[in-house]
C-alpha cells in the first residue's frame, strides 16, 4: 500500500502495535543469484546491501532492536571458497557501515562464538562495537558463528561452573538466570521472527528467545526483501492477538 504524500511510513500502525525487537533469518542469497544465472557470491553481495537498507528502515521506524542471522554455526559446512568470501564480505560490511552506524546512533553487538572467526575480522568487528558503545539508538545484533543449541550449551557450562565454585545453588537456577547467561543477556526477546525464501523452520536460531515470538515467512529471497516486505511483516504482527498462553480478552 503506497503512502500518500507527506504520510509517514506505517502511519496506520500505532507505535505500541509495532514489534520492539525483530529477528531476521536472511535466507535465499544463493538461490536468488542462481535463478539469475549469477555466482552465489553475487547473491551475498546483494544481501549485504539489503542489510544496510533494512537496518536504516527499522531505525527510522523506531524499532528498538533487530537481530540478523549472518552466519550460523552450521554454515561452516559450505565450500571453503564461499566461507572465505563471506568472511571478507562481513569484514568489509563492518568497516563500510561505521559511518551509517554512528549517524543513525546504532549500538552493535555480536552474538555467537568467536572461535573460528578470523582474527582480522574480529578486530574490525570489535572496533565497530567499541565505536558504537556510547550510542543510545537501536541495537543492531549480528549473529555470527551462532547456533541456538550451542548458546544453550555455553550457558549451561557457565552455570555449572558457578555451581561448582559454590557461587550458585542448583535450586536457585530460574528462567531469568538462564537468560542472563545467554549471548543475548540484557536484551529483550524478539517479538517478531521474519524468515525469507519461504522456508518453514527456525534453523537453530534463538531457540530460547523466540518462545513467544510471532513468526512471519515470505517467499521473497533476502536480496528481494525491501521496505514493502518489512511493512507487510509489521502489519501482520500488529494484526495478531498475542496472548502468551492466556485467554483472549473478552471485555
Amino acid at each position: 500500500m503506497a503512502n500518500a504524500p507527506d504520510t509517514p511510513p506505517l502511519a496506520d500502525v500505532p507505535p505500541e502495535r509495532r514489534p520492539a525487537h525483530i529477528a531476521m533469518i536472511m535466507d535465499g542469497n544463493g538461490r536468488w543469484a542462481q535463478r539469475r544465472g549469477l555466482p552465489r557470491v553475487e547473491g551475498h553481495q546483494r544481501g549485504a546491501s539489503v542489510v544496510r537498507e533494512v537496518t536504516e528502515l527499522c531505525s527510522d521506524l523506531g524499532i528498538g532492536q533487530i537481530t540478523l542471522y549472518c552466519l550460523s554455526s552450521e554454515n561452516w559446512k559450505r565450500p571453503a571458497e564461499e566461507i572465505e568470501f563471506l568472511m571478507l564480505l562481513l569484514k568489509q560490511y563492518i568497516i563500510d557501515e561505521r559511518e551509517s552506524i554512528m549517524r543513525n546512533n546504532l549500538r552493535v553487538r555480536m552474538l555467537g562464538r568467536r572461535e573460528a572467526i578470523p582474527d582480522h575480522v574480529l578486530a574490525e568487528l570489535d572496533k565497530t562495537i567499541e565505536m558504537s558503545r556510547s550510542n543510545s539508538g537501536m541495537w543492531l545484533n549480528l549473529a555470527i558463528n551462532y547456533g541456538g543449541r550451542g548458546e544453550l550449551v555455553d550457558a549451561t557450562r557457565a552455570l555449572a561452573a558457578k555451581v561448582r565454585q559454590g557461587l550458585l545453588e542448583p535450586e536457585d537456577i530460574t528462567e531469568e538466570t538462564i537468560s542472563g547467561h545467554l549471548y543475548t543477556a540484557g536484551l529483550a526477546d524478539p517479538d517478531l521472527l521474519v524468515r525469507t525464501a519461504g522456508e518453514m523452520r527456525v534453523s537453530n536460531f534463538l531457540l530460547w528467545q523466540i518462545s513467544y515470538a510471532e513468526i512471519w515467512v515470505t517467499d521473497r529471497c533476502w536480496p528481494e526483501f525491501d521496505e514493502e516486505a518489512l511493512h507487510e511483516a509489521i502489519r501482520a504482527y500488529a494484526s495478531r492477538d498475542r496472548r502468551f498462553g492466556g485467554l483472549p480478552d473478552l471485555a
